[in-house]
């Protein structure tokens, strides 16, 4: 090995000193991404730059959370003000996350729905109705909390968007008001408190957050629901500012998720809490 080559670092080292793999380097190196400095011609070994040890724990820790490569690439490719770049990178892929979650989020409650209310029905039910039923009252109910997760889901909601997402809330728990149980008007309670929380609206967030809570408990209602109304009340509190109130709400979340029967439904809740702004839980 020339003189070169014993400055450089060999692909073994950079592994251990990031936490990358050697078949992760050899991928990177092969999409471009994290080329190494010299290659042995002999033995095809690579070796890399002191300075690549630092690029190389940024990539750890962007893959770490599934950032995209194309993304990452972005962040090393940056000029200028590299740590202003990936801050924008991170910030870009928590609002994907997010829009996922609640796309998890969505798709249990509308489960839930066809669930109570009956997957035949909702698939050949095509009657001319002449006057309002509460079986049309549960449908434009459940149709209404649906189309407020498919809002929330957009990355790239307008003003427009916004102020139909928030009635469309209100609406949903309006007619839930009407047909629905009491664990129908709780998640319509949820719902408009996670609307106002997306909107920076703390307020709001915080008294259907409570709404959410008193119906949960004057009703006996537990599991998950209870779980996410506490959710609900700390993430209100965060988007408030209230660091310390946050956290006590989080806590009882947390000892409510423990309580939850199916293990899908207890981390749903536990990733829920963990997208809360500003929120340490672990």
């Amino acid at each position: 090995m020339n003189e070169r080559a014993e400055r450089l670092v060999t692909i073994g080292r950079l592994a251990r000193q990031t936490g990358l793999t050697t078949k992760a380097l050899r991928h990177y190196d092969r999409v471009g991404l994290l080329e190494p400095a010299a290659v042995d011609p002999g033995t095809g070994y690579r070796y890399y730059r002191q300075d690549q040890v630092a690029t190389a724990r940024l990539i750890q820790v962007l893959r770490s959370v599934d950032v995209p490569l194309e993304q990452v690439r972005a962040c090393l490719a940056a000029d200028g003000d590299p740590a202003a770049a990936t801050r924008r990178v991170l910030a870009q892929h928590r609002r994907r996350l997010q829009a996922r979650l609640d796309r998890i989020r969505g798709a249990l409650h509308r489960t839930d729905h066809l669930i109570s209310e009956g997957i035949t029905t909702a698939m050949t039910d095509s009657r001319p109705r002449t006057e309002t039923t509460a079986e049309d009252e549960r449908k434009l109910a459940a149709d209404l909390f649906n189309g407020v997760w498919r809002l929330l889901e957009q990355e790239d909601r307008s003003v427009e968007d916004d102020d139909r997402m928030l009635h469309m809330a209100h609406a949903s728990r309006y007619h839930w008001g009407q047909v629905g149980a009491a664990a129908n008007r709780s998640r319509g309670e949820w719902q408009c408190s996670r609307v106002y929380a997306v909107l920076g609206r703390a307020e709001p967030a915080l008294h259907h957050a409570r709404r959410c809570l008193e119906i949960c408990r004057d009703n006996g209602i537990g599991d998950w629901d209870l779980a996410f109304a506490f959710e609900a009340l700390a993430r209100a509190a965060a988007v408030g500012g209230d660091k310390e109130q946050a956290r006590a709400w989080a806590d009882q979340a947390l000892a409510a998720a423990d309580d939850i029967a199916e293990a899908e439904e207890r981390e749903l809740v536990l990733s829920d809490l963990e997208s809360i702004p500003g929120l340490s839980l672990f």
